[in-house]
């Protein structure tokens, strides 16, 4: 890893502000699209570049802003790689966000945000916090194949509840679904019916797919070889240079997804997930007018 100092830390994009303390990632799925030549790396993407001072650039950010808002985090980069247990930069982040009541949604695979959940369930308390997970693939011995370097399902699944035991509520990223490999009913229901199990609020899927790009696609196909010898060819064959790559199953499965989703009160439109972690209430100030 290489230190840096940055410039900024906030982002705004469609509505949502947005913060990444580190650049690049050490998890090593091997269908990562942020490996992708368009997010333009000048380092390797395990050569993780940290933001030193994001925890001043932050505070500084907070202290200007004239409306709280739900700060989100984790969605190009996870907060919890293998750097964070020592550096804590995401912890301190944590603590100014809890400090300025302002609101969290916070996206990882990691159980490593277990170590903060004292602060999540105080941000939850004067704000507002969303913890999302990343749930592809119920078999353990797959999911080590394709997220090598982190926690299994069955572990996320277990923060999952942990979550839901202090009242803090989860959204779930069904994705990405890969051809050929994780795309069977056994398998989504599985993950699903766990959701359902932990009380999670919502699962966000984008077509039951993945997508491929310059970049991405030569770091999976090199895996793809090692791992399922002759599927690479089987995707060329099929896809060719698409973006988009839907599983042959995808409508069965979006069928299956919405339909458990309906009976258990989860949301499953990405729009009505986005639109609930990114709303802050108000409910919050309306209590301190009577304190």
């Amino acid at each position: 890893m290489h230190f840096v100092d940055a410039k900024g830390i906030l982002t705004a994009n469609g509505g949502r502000t947005g913060m990444n303390i580190y650049r690049g990632c050490t998890h090593g799925c091997i269908y990562c699209d942020s490996r992708s030549k368009c997010y333009r790396f000048t380092h390797p993407f395990e050569d993780i570049e940290v933001k030193q001072n994001a925890p001043e650039l932050l505070e500084a950010a907070l202290k200007s802003k004239k409306k709280r808002c739900m700060i989100g985090t984790g969605a190009m980069t996870d907060p919890y790689m293998h750097c964070e247990k020592d550096l804590k930069l995401t912890r301190h982040c944590l603590e100014i966000i809890s400090k300025h009541e302002f609101g969290l949604a916070i996206q990882t695979k990691s159980d490593m945000i277990l170590r903060d959940i004292d602060l999540l369930e105080q941000i939850n308390e004067s704000a507002k916090c969303v913890v999302q997970m990343t749930l592809t693939t119920y078999d353990d011995d797959l999911c080590k194949i394709l997220e090598p370097n982190v926690c299994n399902t069955k572990r996320r699944i277990e923060v999952l509840e942990k979550m839901q035991e202090r009242g803090i509520p989860t959204i779930v990223w069904l994705t990405p679904i890969l051809p050929f490999i994780n795309d069977t009913e056994e398998n989504v229901a599985d993950i699903l019916n766990e959701c359902v199990r932990v009380g999670v609020k919502g699962i966000i899927d984008f077509g039951m797919g993945l997508t491929l790009r310059e970049g991405d696609r030569e770091y999976y196909y090199a895996a793809l070889d090692k791992h399922f010898p002759g599927l690479k060819e089987k995707y060329i064959k099929t896809y060719g240079n698409e973006y988009e790559i839907p599983s042959p199953n995808a409508e069965k499965l979006k069928r299956l997804m919405h339909k458990i989703c309906k009976e258990n009160g989860m949301m499953y439109k990405p729009d009505d997930c986005f639109k609930y972690m990114n709303d802050l209430p108000d409910k919050y100030f309306q209590m301190s007018l009577f304190d």
